[in-house]
């Protein structure tokens, strides 16, 4: 009994760590696997944010456009139909591969972001007119309509647009104001189409082909103020002989047109230029930012290099000359200089300090050499005789000065 319990024991102990092994191993590759998908996920996200990336969408959307233009002539419409079929399916599959991979590169905030839900409802639309045939047939009367929104598709752009972008949200922050405009001019029609359809609908010569009942008055009302047609619409009444109608036309069209859509288009032209601004200053903050960073590398670049050289110059007896040699074929000149908080740092000033010393030294030694040539001149001059003294002082002096200007 006592052998079958610890035979029993000890196959618990080995099932046990056999688990604990197993476990073990499939954390570490659980653990290996997240860590690569997170990594490939980070690349995702760093090619979705790419101008590759952008310029490929664009690129794409703008063919569609083309294309769309080209099926609208029924003279190309049928001896190219494989061709329109085909690049169908080929942007049906860019949008669907598109809207993967953002699904997949962030799949949470995707749905927070507004352009991307614009993308998501033309990415429905594309494929209505492939799903209507096949459960309503292909003789279905609306089909067309569904075929006319696909010019929708253009509207992608605007993701990858950020003009386009500046432009929507300035007139996303307006809405209250233009709303306010918009009521102000409905209110002035409402007044002018009870007024018109009181002075020219009513009476025995009335106009009923533009003032019969509202909705005709509005439609009048609306033409004047645009200021299309006006003209034959004051002729009509002044054919029935109206004699307040030239006044009224008068007034609603200073107020309609003069005023009120004048202040509808400088309300839009002020908020769009403020939109600008901001973008236009967004724009210099981030190449200043990216400028910023580019230098910071280039700047932690350069300080290793300089700290390379001092440890080199630490461990390997070298000359100085050697050292600067080795450093200059280091540098890259085609990138930009960065002098900004350079000076500051230890190792730059550890370096130009030795390189300041290391020319004391050599400017004292070339001192200590042209003493020694004056010297050794002088104790020649001076062993010569006193004829051949002032001819050969003559020579040498002027080889030394000749040599010394070289």
């Amino acid at each position: 009994m006592s052998q079958q319990f610890h035979h029993q024991n000890d196959t618990k102990v080995i099932s046990s760590s056999l688990l604990d092994n197993a476990s073990l191993l499939f954390c570490g590759r659980f653990w290996k696997f997240q860590r690569k998908e997170s990594q490939f996920q980070a690349f995702v996200k760093k090619f979705l944010a790419s101008r590759v990336f952008m310029i490929i969408m664009i690129s794409t959307i703008i063919s569609n456009a083309i294309v769309m233009i080209l099926w609208t002539y029924p003279k190309s419409r049928l001896p190219l139909f494989r061709f329109f079929e085909a690049s169908e399916f080929f942007f049906l599959a860019i949008y669907i591969s598109e809207f993967i991979i953002k699904l997949y590169a962030d799949p949470i905030g995707f749905w927070e972001d507004g352009y991307n839900l614009l993308d998501v409802v033309i990415f429905f639309i594309v494929f209505i007119p492939h799903i209507i045939p096949k459960i309503m047939g292909i003789y279905y009367p609306y089909i067309n309509i569904a075929q006319g929104i696909q010019s929708l598709r253009i509207l992608k752009i605007i993701t990858y647009s950020r003009g386009m972008r500046t432009l929507i949200t300035s007139v996303g922050q307006i809405a209250s104001i233009v709303a306010s405009v918009l009521i102000l001019f409905f209110v002035l029609m409402y007044i002018f189409a009870i007024l018109g359809f009181c002075l020219f609908g009513v009476s025995e010569r009335a106009d009923l082909d533009n003032w019969g009942n509202l909705a005709l008055a509005f439609f009048t009302l609306f033409s004047l103020a645009t200021v299309d047609g006006w003209t034959d619409l004051q002729e009509q009444l002044d054919a029935r002989n109206f004699l307040l109608s030239r006044v009224f036309t008068i007034i609603f069209i200073l107020l309609a047109s003069f005023v009120f859509l004048s202040m509808f288009v400088g309300v839009m032209i002020i908020h769009t230029e403020n939109s600008m601004k901001k973008f236009e200053r967004e724009l210099t903050l981030e190449r200043h930012t990216i400028l910023m960073e580019e230098k910071q590398a280039i700047l932690k670049r350069q300080q290793e290099e300089v700290s390379q050289l001092m440890q080199t110059q630490k461990n390997v007896d070298y000359s100085f000359a050697e050292l600067v040699e080795n450093f200059k074929k280091t540098l890259q000149h085609t990138d930009p200089m960065v002098l900004d908080d350079f000076g500051t740092s230890l190792p730059f000033i550890d370096v130009y300090l030795s390189t300041l010393d290391n020319q004391d030294a050599t400017i004292s030694k070339l001192q200590e050499l042209y003493y020694e040539m004056v010297h050794v001149l002088r104790l020649m001059l001076e062993d010569l005789p006193q004829k051949e003294q002032s001819q050969s002082s003559e020579k040498v002096l002027t080889s030394w000065a000749h040599t010394f200007l070289l």
